[in-house]
C-alpha cells in the first residue's frame, strides 16, 4: 500500500455489523490500528475489547456534519493520522419509485451518497497534506446495474460511482488511491435491515416481483462476508489495485450480463447514433 506499510491507521463507518465490523477484525489480524464507528458506539464495545488499544471506538452519523468532523479529529488524536478510510455505512430503501416518493428518497441519498462524500470530504485534506492515503468506497453491484424496487439504492450508488471515479482521477497524482468495492448478495444483516415501502398494485409485476426475490434471498445469500473482506485487504496489498473490486459470482455474472445487454443495444442503434455528425 504505498508507502503506509504496515500499522496503517483506518477510519471505518457502519462498524456495527457486516462489513464494517469484518474489516476491523482484518485490519486488527493485519497488525494496523482502526477508529471504529457507529452512530451508537456502544455496539463496538467487544471491538474496542479485542483491540487491546489497537481500536478506538467513536459515534459518527454520516448524515450530520458535526458528526463527521469530530470522528475525523477523534481518530487524529488517537492515532496521529489516517491511512485507510473505508465509508461503508449504508441503508436500504426499498420500493418502486413512486413508492419511495421524494422523502425517503433524499434520505436514501443523505446516507448513501452525501453521507459517503461527506465523510470523504473531511478526510481528503487530511490525506493530501500526508501526501499518501486509499479511501474504500463500499459500494454494490447495484451501483452498476439496476433492478425494479431498488430505484432509490440503485440511483444513489451510482452517483457515488460516479463521484469516487472522478475522485481517483484527481487524487491519483497527489499519490492517494481509491477503491470501489461492488459486492453482490452477501449473508449480512443488509437485506434484514431494509426499510420496505407500502405497496402499490400497479408494481406488482415489476418491483414487487423484486420484493419477493428480496424476502427469498434473506439468509441464502451465496456470499461470505469473512472472505470478501479477504478479498478487499488483497487487493489493498497489491501494487496495482483496481479501481473497481467485485465481490462473489453473482456480481461478476450480473455486470456481465448487463454489459453484453448494453453493447448489444449500442451495436444495434450505431448506424443511428453515428447520423449526428456535421457534414
Amino acid at each position: 500500500m504505498s508507502n503506509e506499510g504496515q500499522d496503517r491507521v483506518w477510519l471505518i463507518t457502519g462498524c456495527s455489523t457486516g462489513f464494517g465490523r469484518e474489516l476491523v477484525l482484518a485490519a486488527l489480524a493485519a497488525g494496523d490500528r482502526v477508529m471504529a464507528t457507529a452512530r451508537r458506539p456502544e455496539t463496538l464495545a467487544d471491538l474496542a475489547e479485542l483491540g487491546k488499544g489497537r481500536v478506538s471506538t467513536a459515534a459518527l452519523d454520516v448524515t450530520d456534519p458535526a458528526s463527521v468532523e469530530a470522528a475525523v479529529q477523534a481518530t487524529l488524536a488517537v492515532f496521529g493520522r489516517i491511512d485507510v478510510l473505508v465509508n461503508n455505512a449504508g441503508s436500504l430503501v426499498m420500493g418502486a419509485l413512486e413508492e419511495v416518493g421524494m422523502k425517503r428518497l433524499r434520505e436514501q441519498y443523505d446516507v448513501v451518497f452525501f453521507g459517503a462524500a461527506e465523510v470523504t470530504s473531511a478526510v481528503v485534506p487530511v490525506l493530501r497534506e500526508q501526501g499518501h492515503g486509499t479511501i474504500v468506497q463500499m459500494s454494490s453491484l447495484g451501483g452498476l446495474k439496476t433492478y425494479p424496487g431498488y430505484g432509490a439504492y440503485n440511483s444513489a450508488k451510482w452517483a457515488l460511482e460516479g463521484y469516487s471515479e472522478v475522485l481517483a482521477a484527481e487524487l491519483a497524482p497527489l499519490g492517494i488511491r481509491v477503491l470501489i468495492v461492488e459486492p453482490g448478495a452477501f449473508r449480512t444483516e443488509f437485506n434484514r435491515n431494509k426499510v420496505t415501502t407500502p405497496e402499490l398494485s400497479a408494481y406488482k409485476e415489476s418491483a414487487g416481483l423484486t420484493r419477493q426475490a428480496t424476502a427469498a434471498l434473506l439468509d441464502s445469500e451465496e456470499n461470505d462476508p469473512v472472505k470478501g473482506v479477504a478479498a478487499i485487504m488483497k487487493a489493498l496489498d497489491s501494487d496495482n489495485p483496481p479501481l473497481r473490486l467485485l465481490l462473489g459470482n453473482d456480481a461478476v455474472d450480473g455486470l456481465r450480463e448487463h454489459h453484453d445487454a448494453l453493447l448489444a443495444e449500442v451495436t444495434e442503434w450505431e448506424e443511428l447514433s453515428r447520423s449526428t455528425a456535421i457534414s
